[in-house]
């Protein structure tokens, strides 16, 4: 379906994409995984022809190359800010879109309608989109993306900043429409979406892909490690120290609000840890065991939290 070979993308000197290389087969849901800023959106651009790569290369079907009338027939793209105009309404919004892509007369009308359930809002088709609630504006955003039926739906951040029951319908949408033998593209710096709707994963950061598998695959990179989060406000760098001197322990992390690390065995550790804190005078305010995910992965391979 779409062959990706060594993209590199350079923007005054930095390389925001760094020889990224993946693959998506008909009827996969393919995450792309990583925090703000690791270039997850430059690389959809260039996929879907909005940028020039400056090394590598795009195969869609075996066919090189992303500028042609076909490849553009071939791809539906989510992309990550609103492409609608806040002054029409949803369906003239859908038909312009349409029109955009040669559909016209009964097929358009259908097209548009169906695009309208699948969205959830066909009783509020009639309404201007600045009417809209962020959550029905990222809904229509993905609508307008179905109205020539890719076979390919690429989605940059779908749910950002929208409320938990749109994030779900537009969740349900993914796997609707994967259902129905469609491949998606899905990226997000939200572990637990990835989790839900693909089957595999590459993780990036800093332009480069770290990892990629199916879920299980990349579970098994975290050699079954726990991962311990301790909610603790204002923690000084003895506490740091201390934690990383715990046979066990690796991968501290500090935020602003509480210390996150590896152990092969988290409930184990946890005496030790906590003796740490109140030996050095510091107040806890809870302790999470988590099993090993993404998020681990992430944790193992970069230092770093996936949303730091």
């Amino acid at each position: 379906m779409l062959t990706v070979t060594n993209l590199v993308k350079d923007f005054s000197g930095r390389k925001s994409v760094n020889g990224v290389s993946f693959s998506v087969g008909e009827g996969e849901v393919f995450g792309l995984l990583g925090p703000n800023g690791a270039g997850k959106s430059t690389t959809i651009a260039m996929i879907c022809g909005l940028l020039s790569p400056d090394q590598g290369e795009i195969r869609f079907a075996g066919q090189a190359g992303v500028n042609t009338k076909a490849v553009r027939q071939f791809i539906g793209l989510v992309p990550q800010d609103i492409a609608l105009y806040p002054t029409l309404s949803a369906r003239e919004n859908l038909n312009f879109w349409g029109r955009m892509y040669g559909l016209g007369g009964k097929v358009l009308r259908q097209r548009v309608n169906e695009a309208l359930d699948i969205a959830g809002l066909a009783d509020r088709a009639s309404e201007r989109i600045e009417t809209y609630s962020g959550g029905m504006k990222r809904r229509i955003n993905i609508a307008a993306s179905l109205l020539h039926r890719p076979k390919l739906l690429i989605m940059d951040e779908p749910t950002v900043g929208i409320d938990p029951q749109s994030r779900n319908h537009i969740l349900e949408t993914v796997r609707l429409l994967n259902s129905q033998g469609m491949a998606v593209i899905y990226t997000s710096h939200y572990m637990e979406e990835v989790e839900s709707v693909c089957s595999r994963v590459a993780i990036m950061d800093h332009g480069k892909v770290l990892a990629q598998g199916s879920l299980k695959e990349l579970a098994q990179l975290a050699g079954g490690l726990d991962v311990v989060t301790v909610e603790a406000q204002g923690v000084g760098q003895d506490v740091l120290d201390c934690l990383k001197g715990i046979a066990g322990v690796s991968g501290v992390t500090a935020g602003s609000d509480e210390i996150q690390f590896l152990s092969a065995g988290g409930p184990e550790v946890l005496p030790e840890v906590l003796a740490c804190f109140v030996r050095l005078g510091q107040k806890v305010g809870g302790v999470k065991v988590k099993e090993p995910n993404l998020e681990t992965v992430f944790l193992q391979l970069t230092g770093r939290n996936l949303r730091d």
